[in-house]
Order: structure tokens, then C-alpha cells, then sequence
């Protein structure tokens, strides 16, 4: 045992040289490792302990201001999350409201100022919608904290080589940092402040290199803050779509007619495609141009795997098309004259969402525009710049359709059926004839349309003409409204008393001031279509006013009741319904027989009254059936005469065109006119020479009017053409 440890061990020798043998290796080692460590000597080895010296002086420097910088952003990231409200709060984020219009069924046709649809989310919305969104503006939007630093480097190096500054065009900016600009880096809008919401939104899309980090900051906040789907909901709603839409449900109900929970493929592509450009892109500016945005965004859902090829191919072959309300323009003429009758604080200026239920038939409002439409395009000459409108209301002066002039997709353009201030013409005359028949006077008596000379103080004689420039000699009241004679006209106004004929016209709603002279009955006064179409709504109601309106209820959006009603309607009797009655029988005879036959119904009585001025600067055609009033006027902005064309012309085809498209499936009504009961035969009188003279039909009505006129002046008296003044106004 003794033996076999000692066999074991090792000797001292051995184990002195084995442990100085080993332990001369690491201090060899050791020895080679200072050797390479010994500094290099001269010039060489100074600069490169130079360089070392910089690196960790660098390194040094940098990671302490890397540091600092962080928690600075870390302090700056927290500040803001902790001001941010809970992300609901932020979903519609509006200083203006909305104004929504409804037709006469209660379906939407136009919309006003700021819309919001009402909120969207993630969870609620299409998922077309959805993954377009991400796909078109930020596909890396669930992996990033806010900043895309690689989007970054991308827009900048983009922008350079198309020549732009770095921070120019493409922004590289995230969902997120897109987000945070729409919140204005969170300072709400202030009117006290900024002069208007346009001005407040125009400095929050500014590009500063100090806008731009604030924005980062803001972005990292809200990532920290909310979900990647708060932050993507809050974006869907506030988000502008082109035509006062805020957020895509309100872009795909003015777009679509539709909820965004409802949208196909492509509808969800051409919405995501207005983000870029929502002016430009908008499908009721361009809907080509947004269709071809539209296939773009597809082919990047497809390249993201969002579509398969097969559903792209499908999309771009059916592209999204405009709803009915949509490509109607929003409302046109009709949206904005109801816009500017209401108050102001609900309509042009209103902070609440407001419904407003029209007056507004839309299939009317289609055949007034085909019908404007048909005449240009088939009876005025290529080139031509005329001008014409068109109004159509029932007889409680309630419009039904409005034309503003020739381009009828307009919206916020001038109104040439409710603001152009023109001369009346011949248009005028039921009035004056109305005030007749109101005095007792009868369709059948007869009148002497004869040369005229009237002399008005302080300007001298005054010689009107007939259009036709010849004389008819006696005629009845209903001839001479019939052929539009303007002696007769003259006379009557003239035996009536012009102050009488002033008071009749206005009390039907001819608000505008009314000529003095005689040249009142000749329609020398200017007016509005919409208020003589008014004013002809009240002849065919029996002879009371009417005040025309188009908005019969006004609330909020929610509330169930209406805050306003109808601001119009029918109001005092200016005549008899008998007068009434009787002025509508001789305005049928205008149409049947006389200078309105072109505007002539088929199948149905029409009544109506042409109207051209002085050189045919304006022509008129108003008339009614036992249904509907229509007006029409035509000429230039300018005032330029129209060449060869009366109201008995094209007006009343344009009429013609209106009211046969208006009445289609409408069984005819006979009109409430009153025949006059026959004039008996007069006894002939003699006359100082012996020889018989007929007394006139109208009895001492002639009499008493040669009396009033021979008090005036002379007749036909010789007059020299230097101081004679001859008015032609009126038409055939």
C-alpha cells in the first residue's frame, strides 16, 4: 500500500521542473503581449494616438448627449401622452356643422359644409376599407412606434432627385404622424385666434424641420398612449375626403350613398385614393380620375396581399361608381337658395348638424334640366353664350325645381332664377289687367288700339308701339293680352290709375321697384324669375299672394322636432277668385291663339304669358297649368340683345319641353278659369254731323278712358321726332 503511493507520486525535482516549465509559458506570454502593446514611436504613432484620443472623446461626448437626448424625448413623449383625452373624444373634431337637404320624399340630395357620418372604427367599418388605408398610406403602420425612419430616408431621397427640397412633396410621414397633423399637434382651433378654420388648418399643414420633430414627438405620444386601432380610428374620422366630407363614413354616404360598414373593393380603393389629393381626386370633380387613383391603390391591396388577383381584376373591371345624389352635384341651385333663406346660424355658419327638409322634387327637377338641355343643344345656335333659367312651383308657391342657368351642375355659382335683376317686358301685363278685372271690368270690353302720345311731365311725349309697329283699331281686353298689344295695355293701366296697378303687382309679391311712368304696364321695371313665377302662382290659386320657399322643415340632427317650419307659402287675397278666374281665361287664349301658342300643352290647357324688353335684351315666358307654374327667362349676362328671339320663341319652347316632362302620368286638369259672360249689343247714339256711331262694347268704360287721356295730353297730335320718344317693349 506504502509502495503504491509513493509509485503515485512525483518527485520534488519533478515537481519544481514541471511547475517551472509551466509557469514560464503565460509569463512568455505575457512578455509578447506587452511587446505588442509598446506604443509605436515617431510621427505615425502620434497620429494614430491622436485619432484614439478623438474616437473615445467622440464616443464619450456622444453616448452622454445620446443619453440626455433620450430622456429629454422620454420626458417630452410622456408630457404629451399624459395631455392626450381618451381617443373617442378625439373622432370628430369639426368647428363647423353640416347641413343635410332632403327632398320632398325625405331622401338626401345635397349636403352643406362640414359633414361627419357619423363615427367609424376598425371593428365597424369594411375591411376593404380598412387594409386600404394601411396598404395606400403606411404598410408598416402595425410594426412601427410612431416613425418610420427608413419612410423617412425614402420621401427625402425621392424629393431630392425630383428636384424638390427634402422636406417637399413626399413626406414619409406615418398613419400616425399623419394622425397627429390632423390634431394639429393637439391645439384646437380657436376663433378668437385665427380669423377662420381655413387659415387655423392651413398653418397646421405647414412642413418645418421643428414642425416635423414636434410632430414625431406627438406621434411616439399617441403610440404610447392609444392602440394602433384608437389611433387608425381617429384618423378614419377626421380625415378631409374632398367635398366637405370629414372622415369616410361621411365621404362614402356622399359618395356612395352608403355606410363605410358597407363598401366593395374598389368603392373602399377610389375612397383611400382621395387621400393623397381629396380635391383633385374627388369622384364629383373627376370621377375618371379618381377611378384610375382607385385602380393603383387596388394594385397595391393585391401586392400586399390584401386582394387576391383574381378580386383586384374584379374590382378595376366594375369600378366604383357615383350615387344618384352624388352626381347630381350636390343640390346645385335649388341647395344654395335654400342655404341663403334660412338664418344664418343654422345654415351658412351653423356649429350643430342640421336637417333640412326641402320642397325640392328631384324627377321635376330632372326634366327642367333636360329640357334647358334639349333647346340649347338642338334649336341655339353652337357657340352661343345665352344664358337661361328655369323655376317650377306648385300654386301655394312651393318650388319644386330651379335651373340657375345652363351649366346645371353648379354649386355656389350665380343664380339667374333667383339673383339677376332684368326687365319684365310683356310679362307684366296680367297685372295690369288683373287690377281691370279686379274693378269690375269684363275680358269682353273692348278697347281702341290706336296711335298714342302721352306727355310726361318733365320729359316730354312719350309715343309707345306695338311690336308689330300697326294698329288693330277696337279689340276686346282678351285680344289685345292675347297679341300682347301695348296701347291697350297702356290705356287700361292709364284708366285703372298706375298707383292701383303698383299696389296689385306687389301685393303678388313683385317686391322690386316698380316704374312710375306709364311704362309701367309695359314691364319697364326689373324683377327676379323666381318672384314673377311667384306672383303668376298666385293668379292660378285664386288670386292670393304668394311668398316662394323651398325649406318646409329645419331641426337638428337627432332631435325629432323641428326647430323652424316652412318659411312661404300662400298668404293675403290681392284679388277675387272671380278676377282671378277671368285673367286665367285670357292667358289660356295667350297660349291657344295668340303670341304663346309655341308653348302649347297636347294634352292639357296651359295658360302663360310672353315678355320681351327693349331690344330684346331679355325674353320671358311664364305660365301655368292646373298643376304646376313654370317660368322661364333668357338673355345675356351682359345685357348683349338676343337676335331673333322673343318670349313667344324659345322661352316658351323651353317651357313647352319643362312642363310636358313635368306632367308625364299626370291625368290633365282643366284650369279654374271663368268664361266672361257676353257684352248685350249697345244702341247707336247720334253724332252732331247726323250720322249713327257705335258706342263701344266696354259701354262708358272707352268714354271715361278718352276723358283720362285727353286730360294727359294729346293723342295724336303732331309731335317733332327730335322730342318724340317711342317705346316698343313688349313681343308677340
Amino acid at each position: 500500500m506504502v509502495q503504491e503511493k509513493r509509485g503515485n507520486s512525483k518527485l520534488v525535482a519533478e515537481k519544481r521542473y514541471g511547475t517551472t516549465k509551466t509557469a514560464a509559458k503565460p509569463r512568455a506570454k505575457a512578455r509578447k503581449k506587452r511587446a505588442a502593446r509598446k506604443p509605436m514611436r515617431g510621427p505615425i504613432g502620434w497620429i494614430i494616438a491622436l485619432f484614439h484620443w478623438i474616437v473615445r472623446l467622440i464616443w464619450g461626448f456622444t453616448w452622454r448627449i445620446g443619453f440626455v437626448t433620450a430622456v429629454i424625448l422620454g420626458l417630452a413623449v410622456t408630457y404629451f401622452a399624459l395631455q392626450l383625452p381618451d381617443a373617442n373624444a378625439l373622432l370628430d373634431g369639426r368647428a363647423r356643422g353640416s347641413v343635410t337637404l332632403l327632398d320632398r320624399t325625405g331622401e338626401t340630395f345635397a349636403w352643406r359644409g362640414d359633414q361627419f357620418g357619423g363615427a367609424i372604427t376598425t371593428d365597424t367599418a369594411s375591411v376593404h376599407l380598412v387594409n386600404a388605408i394601411v396598404a395606400t398610406e403606411d404598410k408598416r403602420f402595425y410594426w412601427h412606434l410612431g416613425v418610420s425612419p427608413r419612410g423617412i430616408a425614402s420621401a427625402v431621397r425621392i424629393n431630392l432627385r425630383e428636384g424638390r427640397g427634402p422636406l417637399s412633396g413626399h413626406g414619409g410621414s406615418t398613419i400616425t404622424q399623419q394622425t397627429a397633423k390632423l390634431l394639429c399637434l393637439g391645439v384646437p382651433y380657436d376663433s378668437a385666434t385665427w380669423e377662420s378654420e381655413k387659415e387655423y388648418e392651413a398653418d397646421c399643414r405647414r412642413t418645418t424641420m421643428w414642425r416635423k420633430a414636434k410632430e414625431a414627438i406627438f406621434a411616439m405620444a399617441m403610440e404610447a398612449k392609444y392602440s394602433k386601432d384608437d389611433i387608425l380610428n381617429i384618423y378614419m374620422n377626421r380625415a378631409f375626403l374632398g367635398a366637405g366630407a370629414r372622415g369616410f363614413e361621411a365621404a362614402s354616404k356622399r359618395y356612395f350613398g352608403k355606410s363605410g360598414a358597407d363598401i366593395n373593393a374598389a368603392e373602399a380603393a377610389m375612397l383611400a385614393g382621395l387621400l393623397k389629393a381629396p380635391t383633385r381626386y374627388a369622384p364629383t370633380n373627376n370621377l375618371s380620375r379618381s377611378q384610375d387613383r382607385a385602380s393603383v391603390i387596388i394594385g397595391l391591396m393585391a401586392d400586399q396581399g390584401y386582394l387576391s388577383q383574381k378580386d383586384a381584376d374584379i374590382a378595376r373591371i366594375a369600378p366604383a361608381q357615383l350615387s344618384e345624389a352624388a352626381e347630381a352635384k350636390a343640390g346645385g341651385y335649388f341647395a344654395d337658395w335654400v342655404m341663403d333663406s334660412g338664418p344664418e346660424f343654422f345654415t351658412r355658419d351653423t356649429t350643430e348638424d342640421v336637417i333640412i327638409k326641402t320642397t325640392l322634387d328631384r324627377r321635376l327637377q330632372a326634366s327642367a334640366e333636360e329640357a334647358m338641355k334639349y333647346i340649347f343643344e338642338n334649336k341655339v345656335r353652337s357657340g352661343s353664350k345665352a344664358q337661361a333659367a328655369i323655376v317650377v312651383m306648385s300654386s301655394d308657391g312651393a318650388v319644386r325645381a330651379m335651373v340657375g342657368g345652363r351649366n346645371t351642375k353648379v354649386s355656389g355659382g350665380f343664380n339667374r332664377a333667383t339673383q339677376a335683376m332684368r326687365q319684365t317686358g310683356s310679362a307684366f301685363k296680367p297685372f295690369v289687367y288683373a287690377t281691370a278685372l279686379e274693378l269690375g271690368h269684363s275680358p269682353n270690353e273692348r278697347i281702341v288700339d290706336e296711335p298714342l302720345t302721352i306727355n310726361i311731365p318733365g320729359s316730354g311725349p312719350w309715343t309707345p308701339k306695338n311690336y308689330t309697329k300697326d294698329f288693330k283699331g277696337s279689340v276686346t281686353l282678351t285680344d289685345a293680352l292675347k297679341d300682347s298689344l301695348n296701347i291697350p295695355a297702356v290705356k287700361l293701366s292709364e284708366l285703372v290709375g298706375r298707383e292701383n296697378v303698383r299696389k296689385v303687382a306687389s301685393e303678388f309679391g313683385i317686391e322690386s321697384d316698380l316704374a312710375a311712368g306709364p311704362a309701367l304696364a309695359l314691364g319697364a321695371s326689373e324683377s327676379t324669375l323666381i318672384e314673377m313665377t311667384g306672383a303668376y302662382a298666385g293668379i292660378l290659386n285664386g288670386g292670393s299672394s304668394v311668398t316662394p320657399y323651398g325649406l318646409v322643415e329645419l331641426s337638428l340632427l337627432g332631435d325629432s322636432e323641428p326647430l323652424m317650419g316652412t318659411g312661404g307659402g300662400i298668404g293675403e287675397r290681392v284679388i277675387r277668385d272671380e278676377a282671378a278666374g277671368k285673367l286665367i281665361y285670357m292667358m289660356e287664349r295667350v297660349v291657344s291663339q295668340g303670341t304663346g301658342r309655341r308653348a302649347m300643352l297636347p294634352d292639357r290647357e296651359a295658360a302663360g304669358k310672353t315678355g320681351t324688353t327693349q331690344a330684346a335684351r331679355d325674353a320671358w315666358f311664364i305660365g301655368f297649368t292646373a298643376d304646376y307654374v313654370a317660368g322661364v327667362w333668357m338673355g345675356y349676362d351682359d345685357n348683349t340683345p338676343l337676335t331673333g328671339v322673343t318670349g313667344g320663341g324659345l322661352p316658351a319652347e323651353i317651357w313647352n319641353e319643362v312642363m310636358v316632362r313635368v306632367h308625364q302620368g299626370l291625368p290633365a286638369r282643366p284650369l279654374p278659369m271663368v268664361a266672361p259672360t257676353p257684352i248685350a249689343p249697345q244702341p247707336q247714339r247720334q253724332q252732331r254731323n247726323g250720322d249713327s256711331e257705335p258706342i263701344p262694347a266696354d259701354g262708358v268704360a272707352d268714354t271715361i278712358l278718352q276723358r283720362v287721356l285727353r286730360s294727359l295730353g294729346p293723342s295724336n297730335g303732331p309731335t317733332t321726332q327730335r322730342n318724340e320718344r317711342r317705346d316698343s317693349i313688349g313681343d308677340r
